[in-house]
């Protein structure tokens, strides 16, 4: 392998921090020289129009992919909850790092929780997920789209468009922006997406001796839990017009996984829950674990919700 790796990333500055942690690293680590190659995906560029409606979150890869095809980098980084179920052929996930608070937060200038919003209030999210969830918690908001990188969602909250608006814990404080966090929201009650809070690093498939290097950056609890996560939308055709969530968490040396789907289009539909637990060792055994609970949801109405899809 050669000494010298190139990792391609978007060029938020939430991107770029999780593309110079791994470059740290493997520096420190192993002496390797890395350079980062910044991007602009799709995703970054549609800023007008929800995820769902223009691509999906593959949106945000295709570009760092076809710069790992093309052999201008070797390395590229993600937030794993970014990252589509199925990889194109050819390329591989080759570590998955130790996750981050995963939960949702809370962002607001003018209120502490989401029980303090006045009936009406504005709440901004580009997330389907979130926006059924929301919908479960108080109907009687107003959810409405919102795009851009961290920074620019913040700017908008700012400038008085949304009463509060919900993001990732994980990125706020991987940018040190803690502070503007004013809640959490208990997994219980606002059910994270598959990888939320996690970093995955891509790489091509016959990249053998970087896969071998990256292999002491994969922290394993985390890799199985997300694996488990992940497993649920693909085994229910997930995409990004599915309104999703899967979170494990380890208890008492077993990993206990909870997933929800909300109906794609009727507000009025019920979320529906499903809740698996068993000792997982390996990824064939993660992946099982995740088809369990998928096959749960199915059983409660899901298959009904998916069609409208």
């Amino acid at each position: 392998m050669t000494s010298h790796i190139i990792i391609a990333t978007r060029e938020s500055r939430l991107a770029l921090w999780q593309a110079e942690h791994v470059r740290d690293l493997l520096q420190d680590r192993f002496g390797l020289q890395v350079q980062l190659l910044g991007m602009t995906t799709r995703g970054d560029e549609i800023l007008d129009r929800t995820l769902s409606k223009v691509g999906g979150k593959g949106l945000f890869v295709k570009e760092l992919e076809t710069a790992l095809e093309e052999g201008r980098a070797q390395l590229a980084v993600h937030s794993l909850k970014d990252v589509p179920m199925d990889l194109p052929e050819g390329f591989e996930l080759a570590a998955v790092m130790e996750r981050e608070d995963p939960r949702d937060a809370f962002v607001s200038n003018d209120f502490a929780s989401l029980a303090d919003l006045p009936q009406g209030a504005r709440v901004g999210t580009s997330s389907l997920r979130r926006v059924v969830q929301l919908r479960a918690l108080r109907p009687d908001l107003l959810i409405e789209p919102l795009r851009g990188n961290l920074d620019t969602r913040l700017r908008k909250l700012d400038e008085g468009q949304y009463h509060a608006i919900v993001l990732a814990a994980a990125g706020l404080k991987r940018l040190g922006l803690a502070a503007r966090i004013r809640s959490e929201f208990p997994t219980d009650q606002m059910l994270p997406c598959a990888g939320q809070g996690a970093l995955g690093l891509e790489v091509r498939s016959d990249a053998t001796e970087l896969r071998q290097t990256l292999t002491a950056l994969i922290h394993t609890p985390t890799f199985l839990a997300v694996h488990a996560e992940r497993a649920v939308s693909r085994a229910l055709g997930g995409s990004c017009s599915m309104p999703l969530a899967a979170h494990a968490v380890w208890q008492d040396g077993e990993l206990s996984l909870r997933a929800a789907v909300g109906h794609p289009e009727d507000a009025s539909a019920p979320l529906l829950w499903a809740a698996v637990r068993g000792r997982v060792d390996s990824e064939s055994e993660a992946r099982a674990l995740g088809e369990r609970a998928a096959a749960t949801l199915r059983d409660a109405g899901a298959a009904a919700y998916l069609s409208c899809l």
